[in-house]
C-alpha cells in the first residue's frame, strides 16, 4: 500500500515539474511571437495606412486623427500618450466605455499585483513545504503546510482588502458612467436626431391602431407628439424592394463587366493592328451600321450572362435553369420593380391617410374586445396594408418621450408594457414588430430553456479540453495513455499548454451566432439589444465552461491517483489540488496578453483578406468602395464577454495563485493600449448600433461574479484545510469569508438600486437640458400644389433639425462632396418619383408617406427608399455614356460620378456611391 502511495506520490511531483515546464514553454512560445509580430508590425505599418491608420482619412474631418507616428520606432510612444477620451466623439460612447473598463481594471490589479506578491507569496513558500508540490506550485494557496496552517489569515486580510478596493473601484466608474451617459442624451448632436426623440412601442390593442389614436393618447405628455410611425403588413413589398436591390447590384456588375471585356478585345484587336501595320484608327470604319457601340465592341457571345433560379430555389445552380443576358434581365427587373413600388406604396399612403384621419382611431360598433391584442377583421376591411400592433412615436420634447418609456400605459397586461428608446431606424429587425406579447414570453422561455440545455451538454467536449491541459497526470495514472509521457518535453509543453487554449477557443468560437439566432427567435426588435442579451447568454458559458469546469476537471485530475487509492483524503486532497487548475489560466492568461495583443496590433487576417477581396471582389465600383472605404467595426455582444471572463479568472484566482495577478495587470495594461489603439486609427463602430454604453454596467455585474467565485472558493478551501492531526484548521477564516460574501452581495445590491434606475432615461432634473423640437409657423412653409395626403398629427408644424437619424457618432463619407443630401430620409428630386419641392428641402415637413414628401426615418425602407443608384464607371471608349443614356431612357437612375475605368481595365473611384446610402451603399 505505502508502495503505492509513493508511486502515486512520485507520479504527481512528475506531473506537477511538468506543469511548470508547461508555463515556461508557454511564456517563451508567446514572447516570441509577441516580439515577432511587433517587430513586423513596425515595419510594415507605414506602408499599409488603408490597414493600420484609415481613420486619418477616411472619416469626415471632424472625426479624423493625426498619422500614428512619423517614425519607424516612435509608434509605442505615441499610442501611449493618446488620449483615450477622444475615442468618445469619433467612435463613440460604447468603444470609450470599454478602453475605460480595460483602463479600470489596470488601475485594480496594480496595487493587488504588489501586495499579494509582496505578502502571499512569502506566506505560501517561505519554510513550508508540501510534499509533491513543485516549481509554481509552491506559489499558490495549497502550499501551506499543515503545521503552518495559521499563515492563511494573511490570506483572509487580503481578501477583504481586495475586495473594499474593487468596491471603491466599481463605484467610481459607475458614477462616471451615469454622468458620460446621461451628457451624451442631452448631447446637441445626439439628441437633435429623430431617435433621440422616438420610443417603439410594442403590444399595442386595436382600440390604438391609429396614428391619430396614439397621439391622442400620448398628447397628455409635455409638448405632445409630433409624428407617428405605425408599422404594417407590406405583405410583397419588401421582397419586391430585395429584388430590385439584387436587380441593381447585378446590373452595375453586368455593366462594369461589359465595359471591361470591350476595353480587352478593343485592346486585342489594337494589338493586331499595330502588329500587322495598320491604322489603329481605321478600325473604327469597321463598324457596321445601325449597331450600338456595345454590340459593335462586344459579341454577343461574350456579353455577361447568368442562369435564373429555378422552382423555389432562392439561387441559381450550375448548369441547370434559363440563361439569360444579365444586362437585359436586370434592366427589365429594375424597371419592373419600380412599378411596382410606385403602385404599392401609393396604396399604402391612403391607408396611412385613413388611420391618421381625425375619426380615425375608434374601433367599430361590432367589436367586442376594443383592447385585445389581435385585430379584428372588420377593422381592416378597407386596408390593404393593415396595421401591425407596433409603433414609432416621436414626441416634441426629448423629455417626453422618455417619460413614455417608463409610464404605465395601459390598464390591461403586456399592452404596449414593451418600449424601447432611442430605436435607430437602420438597427431595425422589423420582422419582429408583429409578435404578440404573450408569444414572445414563450419564445423566450423556450430560448432561454435552450441556452441552459446547451451549458448542460457543452459540458462534456469542455471538460475534455480541460483534461487535456493535465495530460502529465492522466499519462501518469493510465496505463493505456502511458505513451504520452514518453513524448519530448516541448511536445508534451505544447499539447497541455498551447493546445487546450486554442481548442477552448475555437470551441467558444461557434457558440455566438447560434445564440444571436435563439435571440433573435425570441423576437428581440433591434440589433443592438441581440449583441446586449449575447453579452448576457455567452458569458455564462464562458464562465461556466472556460472557467468553472476547466478548473474542476483540471484540480480533480490533477488529484485523481491519490482520490483513487485514498478516498477518505478528499477533503485534504481538493484543498491542495484544486489550486492546481490555475497553472491552465495562467498559460490562458500570458496567451491573450502576449501573442493576442501583438495579433490585435498586426492585424494580419485583415491584411491579407483586404487584397485578397480587392483583387477578386473589387470589380465594380461599389465594391472598391466598400472595400477600401469601409471601416471594420467589433461586436460587442462577444467582445465583453471574452473580456470579462480574463477578469472572473483574475480575480478568482487573486488570492489561491497570486502569481496570476502580475501577469493579469500586464495583460490588461496591454489590452488597454490596444483598443485605444484600434478605437483611435483603425475600428469605426456603426452609429446605428451605439447604445449610449449600456453593455458597461452589464460588465460590472460580471465583475461580481468573479468577486463572488473568489469568495466562495476560498471560503471552501478555508473549511477543507486541515492541520497535521487531521482536524480542519481555518473555520473562523471560512467563517470570515462567508460574512464577506454577504457583504459582497448586500454591495451589489446597493449598486443596482442606486445606478439601475439610471441607466436609461434621462431623469426630470435634466428636462431643462433636453431637446425640444423647433416649431415653425406652417405659413412660412405651405403644402406643395401637388400634395394630396394629409399630414399627421399637426407634423406641418414641425421642423427637423437633424437629418441623421443614427444619434451623434454617424459614419462620414470618405470624400467632401458626399454630403447630407443623399441620406435616405432626403431622397433627391429625381430619385424614383420620390422627390423633394425645392420649396420644401430645408426644413423637411413631417408628412404622410407617399411617393413625393415626407421624412423616411421609421418607415420600412421598402416603402419608401429611392431606386439605388447604378454607379458604372465611365471609360474611356465612350461605351459607359451609351449605356447611362439607355438606362435613363428605361427610367433607371445610374450615374458615372466619381469612378473611371482606365485603358486595361481595372477600376478605380475619386469618391462616393451617388445617391446616399442606399441599404449601406
Amino acid at each position: 500500500m505505502s508502495s503505492s502511495n509513493s508511486t502515486s506520490s512520485s507520479s504527481i511531483s512528475n506531473a506537477t515539474a511538468a506543469s511548470t515546464s508547461t508555463f515556461v514553454t508557454a511564456l517563451v512560445f508567446n514572447a516570441i511571437v509577441f516580439g515577432a509580430e511587433l517587430a513586423i508590425f513596425t515595419l510594415v505599418r507605414p506602408y499599409f495606412p488603408a490597414i493600420y491608420q484609415p481613420r486619418t482619412y477616411v472619416p469626415p474631418e471632424a472625426k479624423r486623427i493625426g498619422p500614428l507616428a512619423r517614425s519607424f520606432y516612435s509608434w509605442p510612444l505615441a499610442v501611449y500618450k493618446a488620449d483615450y477620451k477622444r475615442i468618445k466623439d469619433t467612435n463613440g460612447l460604447d468603444a470609450y466605455l470599454y478602453v475605460r473598463f480595460l483602463r479600470m481594471m489596470t488601475r485594480i490589479l496594480l496595487p493587488i499585483w504588489f501586495f499579494s506578491w509582496v505578502v502571499l507569496i512569502p506566506l505560501v513558500s517561505v519554510n513550508s513545504d508540501v510534499p509533491g508540490r513543485q516549481g509554481l506550485d509552491k506559489l499558490s494557496f495549497g502550499n501551506v503546510s499543515q503545521n503552518r496552517q495559521s499563515r492563511y489569515a494573511g490570506h483572509l486580510i487580503l481578501a477583504w482588502f481586495f475586495t473594499f478596493w474593487i468596491w471603491y473601484n466599481v463605484k467610481r466608474e459607475m458614477t462616471h458612467f451615469v454622468h458620460v451617459r446621461q451628457n451624451w442624451l442631452i448631447s446637441e448632436e445626439y439628441a437633435s436626431s429623430a431617435q433621440a426623440s422616438t420610443v417603439l412601442i410594442r403590444g399595442v390593442p386595436q382600440r390604438y391602431l391609429s396614428e391619430r389614436a396614439l397621439a391622442k393618447l400620448f398628447e397628455h405628455l409635455p409638448g405632445g407628439v409630433a409624428k407617428v410611425w405605425l408599422n404594417r403588413d407590406l405583405k410583397e413589398m419588401p421582397d419586391i424592394y430585395e429584388r430590385r436591390l439584387n436587380a441593381c447590384g447585378t446590373l452595375e456588375s453586368a455593366e462594369t463587366s461589359l465595359l471591361n471585356t470591350a476595353t480587352k478585345l478593343r485592346n486585342k484587336k489594337v494589338k493586331q493592328a499595330t502588329k500587322e501595320g495598320k491604322e489603329v484608327s481605321a478600325l473604327a470604319s469597321d463598324q457596321e451600321q445601325n449597331l450600338s457601340l456595345a454590340e459593335t465592341l462586344v459579341p454577343k457571345g461574350k456579353r455577361p450572362t447568368h442562369r435564373l433560379p429555378i422552382g423555389f430555389l432562392p439561387f441559381s445552380l450550375p448548369l441547370i435553369g434559363e440563361k439569360v443576358d444579365s444586362i437585359d434581365w436586370a434592366k427589365k427587373e429594375v424597371v419592373k420593380t419600380n412599378a411596382l413600388l410606385r403602385e404599392q406604396r401609393i396604396t399604402l399612403a391612403k391607408d396611412v391617410a385613413t388611420t391618421s384621419a381625425e375619426e380615425a382611431g375608434l374601433p367599430p360598433a361590432q367589436m367586442n374586445h376594443p383592447d385585445r391584442l389581435k385585430l379584428h377583421r372588420g377593422a381592416i376591411q378597407n386596408q390593404t396594408y393593415p396595421p401591425y400592433n407596433s409603433a414609432f412615436i416621436l414626441f416634441n420634447k426629448q423629455i417626453a418621450a422618455h417619460m413614455a418609456s417608463q409610464l404605465l400605459t395601459h390598464h390591461e397586461p403586456y399592452r404596449m408594457a414593451d418600449r424601447h428608446l432611442g430605436v435607430s431606424p437602420r438597427d431595425v429587425i422589423w420582422a419582429n414588430l408583429n409578435m404578440n406579447p404573450y408569444e414572445a414570453r414563450i419564445r423566450s422561455a423556450i430560448s432561454w430553456g435552450i441556452t441552459l440545455g446547451m451549458i448542460i451538454l457543452w459540458a462534456f467536449p469542455v471538460a475534455f479540453v480541460g483534461a487535456v491541459s493535465n495530460v502529465h497526470s492522466l499519462c501518469a495514472t493510465y496505463s493505456w495513455l502511458a505513451w504520452l509521457c514518453k513524448l519530448p518535453s516541448i511536445v508534451i509543453g505544447i499539447i497541455s499548454g498551447i493546445l487546450p487554449p486554442v481548442l477552448l477557443a475555437v470551441l467558444m468560437l461557434l457558440l455566438p451566432i447560434f445564440l444571436r439566432i435563439l435571440s433573435r427567435l425570441e423576437g428581440t426588435p433591434t440589433r443592438a439589444n441581440i449583441e446586449l442579451s449575447l453579452m448576457t447568454r455567452y458569458f455564462l458559458f464562458q464562465i461556466l465552461h472556460s472557467f468553472l469546469i476547466v478548473t474542476l476537471s483540471s484540480g480533480i485530475v490533477a488529484a485523481l491517483p491519490d482520490l483513487v487509492s485514498n478516498p477518505a483524503s478528499i477533503p485534504s486532497l481538493l484543498a491542495q489540488n484544486l489550486p492546481k487548475a490555475s497553472n491552465f489560466f495562467l498559460t490562458y492568461i500570458i496567451l491573450q496578453g502576449l501573442s493576442g495583443t501583438a495579433s490585435g496590433f498586426l492585424q494580419v487576417v485583415p491584411l491579407v483578406l483586404y487584397y485578397v477581396k480587392l483583387f477578386i471582389l473589387g470589380s465594380t465600383p461599389r465594391s472598391i468602395y466598400k472595400i477600401k472605404y469601409t471601416l471594420r467595426d467589433v461586436s460587442w455582444g462577444t467582445l465583453w464577454p471574452a473580456t470579462t471572463l480574463l477578469v472572473s479568472i483574475t480575480l478568482a484566482y487573486s488570492i489561491i495563485s497570486p502569481v496570476i495577478n502580475g501577469l493579469a495587470c500586464f495583460t490588461f495594461f496591454l489590452l488597454y493600449h490596444l483598443w485605444k489603439y484600434l478605437f483611435l486609427w483603425q475600428l469605426d463602430q456603426p452609429a446605428s448600433g451605439e447604445t449610449g454604453g449600456l453593455f458597461f454596467p452589464k460588465a460590472m455585474q460580471h465583475v461580481f461574479v468573479g468577486m463572488y467565485i473568489e469568495q466562495i472558493c476560498l471560503a471552501a478551501l478555508f473549511f477543507l484545510a486541515r492541520d497535521e492531526n487531521g482536524h480542519p484548521s481555518s473555520v473562523a477564516e471560512g467563517a470570515l469569508m462567508i460574512v464577506l460574501i454577504v457583504f459582497t452581495a448586500f454591495f451589489n445590491l446597493i449598486i443596482h438600486n442606486s445606478y439601475g434606475p439610471l441607466l436609461h432615461a434621462l431623469p426630470l432634473s435634466l428636462a431643462d437640458k433636453s431637446h425640444t423640437w423647433t416649431v415653425v409657423d406652417p405659413d412660412e412653409h405651405p403644402r406643395h400644389s401637388g400634395d394630396t395626403i394629409d399630414s399627421v398629427v399637426g407634423a406641418d408644424k414641425l421642423k427637423i433639425k437633424g437629418k441623421e437619424t443614427d444619434g451623434g457618432n454617424g459614419i462620414g463619407s470618405v470624400v467632401e462632396h458626399a454630403d447630407e443630401a443623399a441620406s435616405p430620409s432626403t431622397p433627391k428630386p429625381d430619385d424614383d418619383a420620390i422627390s423633394v419641392p425645392e420649396s420644401q428641402k430645408d426644413p423637411v415637413p413631417i408628412q404622410a408617406v407617399d411617393e413625393d414628401v415626407g421624412p423616411k426615418e421609421f418607415y420600412h425602407p421598402a416603402s419608401v427608399e429611392p431606386q439605388r443608384v447604378v454607379w458604372m464607371p465611365k471609360d474611356v471608349l465612350g461605351l459607359a455614356e451609351e449605356e447611362e443614356r439607355a438606362l435613363q431612357e428605361a427610367g433607371i437612375l445610374v450615374s458615372l460620378q466619381d469612378a473611371n475605368m482606365d485603358d486595361k481595365g481595372h477600376v478605380d473611384i475619386s469618391g462616393a456611391p451617388p445617391g446616399g446610402d442606399v441599404r449601406t451603399l
